[in-house]
């Protein structure tokens, strides 16, 4: 209320009255003084008195998983875009993976002030996803970045199953039959989606894709080193992988130096294929195929539909948007007998 009195040039009481329909006001007066507010793209709203309060600039709220992860980036860029060019300041929070710590970003931003949200939710087994619930119930604009069972709400993704199945399938056409995927972490449904790629590629061309190739990994550089070594370490080439498929790009760059440190090169010796196609993959030494996401573009159409749930007069229904991936081929799978 300081800043739109100062615009306009009136004291705070005078914005208080316009505010609140006082008659006592000259139109000219009220004019100017509602127009300082739409400069200053502040908003009213009435709080538990009755009386008009301001909120200041509209906003939305991003809570991703991950700060470090340059998927993450892309999508806040998108969103970032979309919500300037509509007059919305963007909030960003991270959870790094915690359902408690995004449950208290989500009740922070909420609380205060922010018009909607948008959320990478945390889904691993003991996360409790009241608040998500709870967002619902009040009818408080949100949209989903990832699907959560059970919550009726909007959602913008990518078809996780067939892109993981692609990039298996890409392995086995280039005459790979002795497979590993590196599985991401337990909090994204996504691990477990591009899990099952990779299981249902190798199930329908009768390749044996068993249980200790499929790796525990994560999300970060350090997780694939690690299970990199874990894995390959002093496994006889009959009995290791000759193709792996990377939860992501990060998983998938640790893995290349593990392989390094153990005497085995990339592609000669082993195939990778990573995923979401990240800056740095076309800048390694041997640059990585991989499966791009439209991740500018999830981000953006997140921003765009939780603007229109914002601005809708009344609640709008849930919308869907799956959106397509492709496969990248780099230098870093070989085909067998070449």
């Amino acid at each position: 209320m300081i800043d739109v009195a100062r615009l306009a040039d009136v004291s705070k009481a005078t914005v208080s009255a316009v505010l609140n329909g006082a008659d006592t006001v000259k139109e000219t007066t009220r004019v100017r003084v509602l127009d300082a507010i739409t400069r200053l793209n502040y908003r009213a709203a009435p709080s538990t008195s009755g009386q008009a309060v301001m909120l200041g600039p509209k906003s939305l709220g991003l809570v991703v998983k991950e700060v470090d992860n340059p998927y993450y980036a892309e999508i806040v860029l998108g969103a970032r875009r979309v919500a300037e060019a509509r007059g919305y300041t963007l909030l960003v929070a991270s959870s790094e993976g915690d359902f408690e710590t995004e449950r208290r970003a989500v009740t922070l931003l909420r609380t205060k002030g922010v018009d909607g949200l948008m959320v990478t939710p945390v889904l691993d087994a003991t996360a409790d996803l009241a608040h998500l619930f709870d967002l619902k119930r009040r009818n408080f604009p949100f949209v989903l970045l990832e699907q959560v069972l059970g919550v009726q709400a909007s959602l913008v993704d990518v078809e996780n199953v067939e892109a993981s199945r692609r990039a298996t399938e890409y392995l086995i056409a280039r005459g790979h039959t002795r497979l590993a995927h590196f599985i991401g972490p337990t909090y994204s449904m996504h691990s477990q989606e591009r899990a099952d790629g990779a299981r249902w590629a190798c199930s329908a061309s009768h390749i044996a894709l068993a249980e200790e190739d499929m790796v525990p990994a994560g999300a970060h550089l350090a997780d694939g080193y690690r299970a990199g070594l874990a894995y390959f370490s002093g496994r006889p080439p009959e009995a290791r992988a000759t193709g792996v498929t990377c939860y992501n790009d990060l998983v998938a760059v640790g893995l290349y130096r593990a392989l390094a440190e153990l005497g085995l090169r990339v592609p000669d010796d082993v195939s990778v294929i990573g995923f979401d196609d990240i800056p740095l993959a076309e800048y390694l030494t041997v640059p990585l195929t991989t499966i791009r996401m439209p991740k500018e573009r999830m981000g953006a159409l997140a921003a765009q539909m939780l603007i229109e749930h914002v601005e809708a007069q009344d609640v709008l229904p849930p919308r869907r948007a799956t959106l397509e991936s492709e496969l990248v081929e780099r230098a870093s799978v070989r085909t067998i007998g070449r």
